[in-house]
Order: structure tokens, then C-alpha cells, then sequence
């Protein structure tokens, strides 16, 4: 399976299927996870970055039991929308993970998500300590909200 285009999404999901969302760290990956109506992001969990195949597993394990048809990886490109190593490195991964061929894959451009989470956090007068804990999962939600904010735009036009 190839990555798809995230366009693509919103005419191959059903009712009741759910999408997953990643936020790829060097020792992180934080989760989150669209309701079934596919307009709502929540932050899920976090994982500790191991092996591919170990990830693989347990990405199909949560696909399995909450009903994932779709994972969308965060893209961290450039600020002027240039592919630097991070960016590169998430395109590998969600071309090894489309080839696994267990759901649709698609990225979404994550400038700066990571950035505002951490801003509402500090204005929320959250500690470091609390911060960190959670950072991930809700960078994951920021990237798959504004996700299925798109998608769920594109649906709109399609039936308009």
C-alpha cells in the first residue's frame, strides 16, 4: 500500500472506523485517536520508541481492538516547507508502515505543533515535570485535529 493523500482519507472512511494519530519523538511517539464521527482528537497514549517490528505489532494490536482504518503521521517540516533529517525520518516510517498494509497511511504537516502545545501548557500553569509527561500525546491531538478538521471540510465539499 502507498501513503495516501490525506484527501484520500475522507472518501475511504465509514462510519464507526476510527483514525490514529502519531507524533514521531527520538524516544517518544505520542498517540491520539479521532472519535468515530471523526471530528473530535484525543490524546490516547504514548509509546516508547523500540524497533520497527516491535511498533508494528503493537500499532496492529491497537488498530485490532479501537478499529483503526487509517494512521496519520506528523510531518515536521521546515518552517519555508523544506524536508529536513526530521521530516525524512517520518516519511521513511510511514512508508515502512504502508507497506505493512494493515491500514491507510497518510502525513499531515505538523509545523509548529509541538510549539503551541507547549505554550497553552505553560499558559495552563502546568509544571515541567507534568509537561513532560504529557507533551507527546497532546502534540498528537493538536496534528490529528487539525487533520480531521480537513477532512471533515473535504467531506462537506464533496457533498455540497
Amino acid at each position: 500500500m502507498k501513503i495516501c493523500n490525506i484527501a484520500e482519507l475522507s472518501i475511504n472512511i465509514y462510519s464507526n472506523q476510527r483514525i490514529l494519530c502519531l507524533d514521531l519523538g527520538s524516544k517518544i511517539i505520542g498517540l491520539a485517536l479521532s472519535d468515530v464521527g471523526l471530528r473530535i482528537a484525543s490524546p490516547y497514549k504514548e509509546l516508547k520508541r523500540e524497533k520497527f517490528s516491535t511498533l508494528i505489532e503493537t500499532l496492529k494490536r491497537i488498530a485490532e481492538e479501537e478499529n483503526i482504518v487509517a494512521i496519520i503521521v506528523g510531518l515536521p517540516l521546515n518552517m519555508d516547507g523544506s524536508t529536513g533529517p526530521a521530516a525524512q525520518s517520518a516519511k521513511d516510517f510511514a512508508s515502512n508502515l504502508a507497506k505493512e498494509n494493515f491500514v491507510q497511511v497518510a502525513l499531515w504537516d505538523e509545523r509548529l505543533s509541538t510549539i503551541a502545545v507547549e505554550r497553552s501548557m505553560i499558559e495552563a500553569d502546568l509544571s515541567r515535570k507534568k509537561r513532560s509527561k504529557i507533551i507527546d500525546k497532546v502534540a498528537a491531538t493538536f496534528i490529528l485535529q487539525g487533520a480531521l478538521d480537513f477532512i471533515c471540510e473535504n467531506k462537506n465539499n464533496q457533498t455540497n
